[in-house]
C-alpha cells in the first residue's frame, strides 16, 4: 500500500487486518511526544499494541525537513537484532511495513519513560545494570569481535542510515559550536556561550569525535540511547526508539547514556549527584565486566588469544564515551532538542547555573579524556574539583 500518515482509525484497522486484534471494539490514542513519528496506542479488551510510523519530515521542525521513510525499516531490525543478544531489555516486534513505515510492537505502559519517572522523584536501581548489561552484548555482538570481519560486513549493509546520521551530525557536532540557526540559548547564558565558540582546541577536539562518528563503524549502535528512550520499572528496563541506528564507534551509545545519568542529578544536584555518580560507576563496571566475559568466551580468532588486547579495546571505549558524552552535555544545553532535566528548573538563576555547570563538564570530558584510560582514572579524575567552582 501506498505511504499516507494514519489516524487513530488507520492504526486500528491495520492491526485488525494482521490478526493482531479481534473484531472487538477497539480504541487508538496518538501518545506521540518525539520529533520524528506517530506513535498510537491500541487497545481491544485486554489487548494493548504500540503502532508506530514513520513521518517523511521532523516535527520539531516541520516538512521544511523532509526525512527518508527508511528509518523506519531500520528501527525494527534493530530491535530484532538486538533481541537476539539482550532479550530481556528489547520490546517484541509483531509486525513491520517497509512500504509504510510503520512497526507494530507491545505496549510498554506498565512501565515509565526513565526521564519522567526520575524528575518525579522515581528510583530505577537496576537501570544502570541494566543499561551496562544491555550495551556490552548488543555492541560486542554486533562487533568484528563476535562476527568476524566478513559477518559483520553482512550485518552492516542494512544500517546505511545517512539522513538520521546527518542530524546526528549536525546537532551534536555542529551546531552547538557555532551560532547556528537551531540553537537554543537561554538568556544569560550568552558570554558562556561565547567563550565556548572561542575554545579552538575544544573544536579541533569535537571534530575528531566527529571524525571517530563517520568513520570508525565498530558495532551495531542504538544511535540515540537517553534517558527519553528507555522505559523502566524497579525490576525492568526496556530501550526503545533505535532509529538512529547505524554502524559506528562502540562509545558513542555508552558516552550518551553516561551524558543523561550526569543530566539527571542537575534537577536537585546537592542531593542527587552522589547517586548519579554510583550510578555511572554501575554501569561502566557492568558494562566492562559483561564486555570482557562475552570476549573471553566467544571472540573470534585472532582477537580473543591475544593478552591484554581487551583491555586496550575498552580504554579506547571510555576515552571515546567521556567524548561524547562531553558533546551530548553541550548539545542538550545549548542545542536544538534540550532536556527537562534542566527546563523544568523553575529557578532561573539555578537553572543558569545548573547549564553553566553542564557546558563546563562537557568542555572538561572533551578535552580531558585522554587522561581517563581505565575507570579509575576517572574515579581519580579531578574533574569533580573542577565543576564545584
Amino acid at each position: 500500500m501506498a505511504y499516507q500518515a494514519f489516524t487513530e482509525q488507520d492504526a486500528i484497522k491495520r492491526v485488525r487486518e494482521l490478526g493482531l486484534i479481534g473484531q472487538e471494539e477497539a480504541t487508538a490514542e496518538e501518545i506521540g511526544d518525539g520529533n520524528l513519528n506517530l506513535v498510537f496506542r491500541i487497545q481491544a479488551g485486554k489487548e494493548r499494541l504500540i503502532l508506530k510510523q514513520a513521518l517523511p519530515y521532523a516535527k520539531v521542525v516541520g516538512e521544511s525537513w523532509p526525512l527518508s521513510l527508511e528509518r523506519a525499516w531500520i528501527e525494527q531490525l534493530a530491535l530484532k537484532e538486538f533481541a537476539k543478544y539482550a532479550t530481556p531489555f528489547v520490546p517484541r516486534v509483531f509486525h513491520a511495513s517497509h512500504e509504510e513505515a510503520y512497526t507494530v510492537m507491545e505496549d510498554l505502559s506498565h512501565l515509565q519513560i526513565v526521564r519522567t519517572g526520575l524528575l518525579a522523584g522515581e528510583t530505577y536501581p537496576l537501570l544502570a545494570e541494566h543499561v551496562g548489561s544491555y550495551l556490552a552484548r548488543t555492541l560486542f555482538f554486533t562487533s568484528d569481535f563476535a562476527l568476524g570481519p566478513v559477518g559483520k560486513k553482512q550485518v552492516a549493509r542494512d544500517y546505511y542510515n545517512p539522513d538520521l546520521c546527518d542530524i546526528t551530525e549536525k546537532l551534536i557536532f555542529t551546531d552547538p559550536f557555532y551560532d547556528a540557526e537551531t540553537n537554543n540559548i537561554e538568556s544569560g547564558l550568552e558570554t558562556d556561550v561565547q567563550q565556548l565558540w572561542q575554545d579552538e582546541k575544544l573544536k579541533r577536539e569535537v571534530a575528531k569525535l566527529e571524525t571517530l562518528f563517520i568513520t570508525k563503524g565498530e558495532a551495531l549502535l542504538h544511535g540515540d540511547l537517553h534517558t527519553g528512550s528507555i522505559f523502566a520499572s524497579a525490576g525492568e528496563t526496556k530501550i526503545i526508539d533505535p532509529e538512529f541506528a547505524f554502524y559506528g564507534p562502540f562509545g558513542f551509545d555508552v558516552g550518551q547514556f553516561i551524558a543523561h545519568l550526569c543530566f539527571a542529578a542537575y534537577p536537585n544536584y546537592a542531593e542527587l549527584r552522589e547517586t548519579r555518580v554510583k550510578d555511572i560507576d554501575t554501569f561502566w563496571l557492568t558494562f566492562a565486566s559483561t564486555f570482557t566475559a562475552l570476549w573471553e568466551r566467544e571472540a573470534v580468532e585472532p582477537f580473543r588469544t591475544v593478552p591484554g588486547l581487551v583491555d586496550d579495546v575498552l580504554s579506547t571505549i571510555l576515552q571515546d564515551a567521556l567524548g561524547f558524552a562531553g558533546c551530548e552535555l553541550i548539545r542538550r544545553t545549548i542545542g536544538l532538542a534540550p532536556v527537562a532535566d534542566l527546563e523544568q528548573i523553575e529557578d532561573a538563576a539555578t537553572r543558569l547555573e545548573r547549564k553553566r555547570h553542564a557546558l563546563r563538564l562537557g568542555t572538561v570530558l572533551i578535552k580531558r579524556r585522554g587522561e581517563c584510560k581505565t575507570f579509575t582514572d576517572l574515579r581519580n579524575f579531578d574533574v569533580t574539583e573542577e565543576l564545584s567552582r
